[in-house]
C-alpha cells in the first residue's frame, strides 16, 4: 500500500504509516541550487545572512522572490530555515529578557510551577502569552524587539498578509530534560483519538495555518539543547498519525540533527516537522527561546456568534429530549456541534491549562458530558460561565 496516501477510507491511521517511507523522503539532501539566497547550508538546513540581506527585505519585488524561496523550503523542501541575526538590536532582546524574567518570578510567586505541552511541570519556565504580555509590561521594548522586517517576511512567505502573532517564552535551565519528538498545532495538539477523526485532507491543510519560530534571546550551543530537527519530515502526509509511534520516534532520535543559535537569531518551520527540543546538558546556559507561533488570518470564522448563550439556550430542552429518549447520540452530536464551540483554541493557557490531554476542554464536550451527567440548568451555567472566564485572555 502507498501509504503516502489515504485508506479507502479516507482517513489516516497510525497502524498503515510506513516507516521505510518516511526513511526515503528524510533521507534526501538539499542542494545549493534548490536556494541561491542561502548563505551556506548545515546538515540539510538552509541558513540565510539577514544583514546581507536587507536590500532583498526593502525592495518589493526581491522581497517576494526571498519569500518565494521560503515557501518552497517549508512546503516541499527541507521545511525549516535559520535567519542570522533576523533581530539584530540585541539590547531591545536583553531588555526583553529581563522584562520576561521577571514576569517568569511574578507568576511562579502567584501559581507555581507551571504545566507544558510536551513536558512536565518545573522541567522549563514557560510564559504563555509572551506577546501580549511583554506589549504591557514594556511596550517600548516590544517596539524595538518586533521592529524585524525578516520576522514579518517570514510570517507572511508562509501565511500570507494579515497574519496573527502569538508568542511563548520557554527557558531550560541546566539540566532540563529534551522533549519526544512530535508535530504541532493545529493537529499535533489533538490527542491521538482526535486526530484520527480528521479527514486526510484536512491532515494536508492544517500545517498550512501556522508557522512555527523562534528568537534566541542567548547564544545557544548545541549543548545547551537547542531544538532536534528532522528535516523533510513534514513531507510525510500521514505524520499527525505516525509521530506517537516508538519506531518513528526511534528513527527521529537517530538521524535527527541540531543547530546552534546566537542571540538575535531566528528560526522557522513547518509546524508539521518532527521535532523536540534538546536536553540541556550545559552546566551554565540558561536557554531562553521566544517561540512564535503564528496563524493564519484566514483561521476564522464569517460571523461572530454568542456560542456561549445559545448553550445555556439549548441545554434544557436538549437535556429532556435525551433522557426522554427522543434524541439518539449521534443527534445529540449533531446539536451539540451545530451550537457549541468544539475547538479548546484560542484560549489563556495560563488559566486554561490542558487537562488530560494537550488541549483544554472544549464548550462542546462540557455541554455533551453535562446532557449525559444529567446537569441542571443552573448547573450548567455555572460550569459554562467558569469556562468562559478561563478562556478570557
Amino acid at each position: 500500500m502507498n501509504t503516502a496516501t489515504p485508506t479507502e477510507t479516507g482517513f489516516y491511521s497510525a497502524d498503515a504509516c510506513s516507516l521505510d517511507e518516511f526513511a526515503a523522503l528524510t533521507g534526501r539532501a538539499l542542494r545549493p541550487e534548490q536556494v541561491p539566497l542561502a548563505k551556506l547550508i548545515e546538515k540539510n538546513i538552509p541558513i540565510y545572512d539577514i544583514p546581507a540581506l536587507t536590500k532583498h527585505l526593502s525592495n518589493p519585488e526581491a522581497r517576494r522572490t526571498l519569500m518565494a524561496e521560503w515557501a518552497t523550503i517549508l512546503q516541499s523542501g527541507a521545511g525549516v530555515f535559520v535567519l542570522k541575526q533576523a533581530q539584530p538590536d540585541h539590547a531591545a532582546i536583553n531588555a526583553a529578557s529581563a522584562a520576561y524574567e521577571q514576569i517568569i518570578e511574578d507568576e511562579k510567586a502567584q501559581s507555581g510551577e507551571a504545566a507544558d505541552h510536551f513536558a512536565p511541570a518545573g522541567s522549563n519556565e514557560r510564559i504563555w502569552n509572551s506577546l501580549q504580555k511583554l506589549c504591557f509590561a514594556a511596550p517600548e521594548v516590544f517596539v524595538r524587539y518586533f521592529a524585524s522586517p525578516a520576522i514579518d517576511a517570514a510570517a507572511e512567505a508562509w501565511l500570507g498578509p494579515n497574519y496573527q502573532m502569538t508568542a511563548q517564552i520557554n527557558l531550560v535551565r541546566p539540566g532540563g530534560q529534551a522533549q519526544q519528538a512530535h508535530r504541532d498545532y493545529h493537529l499535533g495538539f489533538q490527542t491521538a483519538e482526535v486526530s484520527a477523526t480528521y479527514p486526510a485532507h484536512v491532515h494536508d491543510l492544517s500545517p498550512l495555518m501556522t508557522l512555527q519560530g523562534g528568537i534566541a534571546h542567548c547564544d545557544i550551543p548545541i549543548e545547551s539543547g537547542p531544538t532536534k530537527l528532522l528535516p523533510f519530515s513534514q513531507l510525510y502526509k500521514p505524520g499527525y498519525a505516525a509521530w506517537r509511534r516508538e519506531d518513528f520516534r526511534a528513527h527521529f532520535e537517530e538521524h535527527h540533527v541540531q543547530l546552534p543559535l546566537e542571540k538575535g537569531d531566528a528560526i522557522f518551520f513547518n509546524p508539521a516537522l518532527f521535532h523536540a527540543a534538546g536536553e540541556n546538558y550545559s552546566t551554565d546556559v540558561h536557554r531562553m527561546v521566544n517561540l512564535l507561533q503564528i496563524s493564519s488570518a484566514f483561521g476564522r470564522a464569517m460571523e461572530s456568534v454568542d456560542r456561549l448563550g445559545m448553550c445555556k439556550a439549548l441545554f434544557e430542552p436538549l437535556s429532556e429530549l435525551w433522557q426522554d429518549g427522543k434524541l439518539s447520540a449521534s443527534e445529540l452530536d449533531a446539536v451539540i456541534a451545530a451550537s457549541a464551540e468544539g475547538y479548546s483554541f484560542p484560549t489563556n493557557l495560563d488559566t486554561d491549562p490542558p487537562t488530560g490531554g494537550l488541549a483544554p476542554e472544549t464548550q462542546a464536550a462540557l455541554v455533551r458530558r453535562s446532557v449525559l451527567e444529567q446537569e441542571t440548568q443552573d448547573q450548567i451555567n455555572v460550569l459554562l460561565d467558569a469556562q468562559w472566564d478561563r478562556r478570557r485572555a
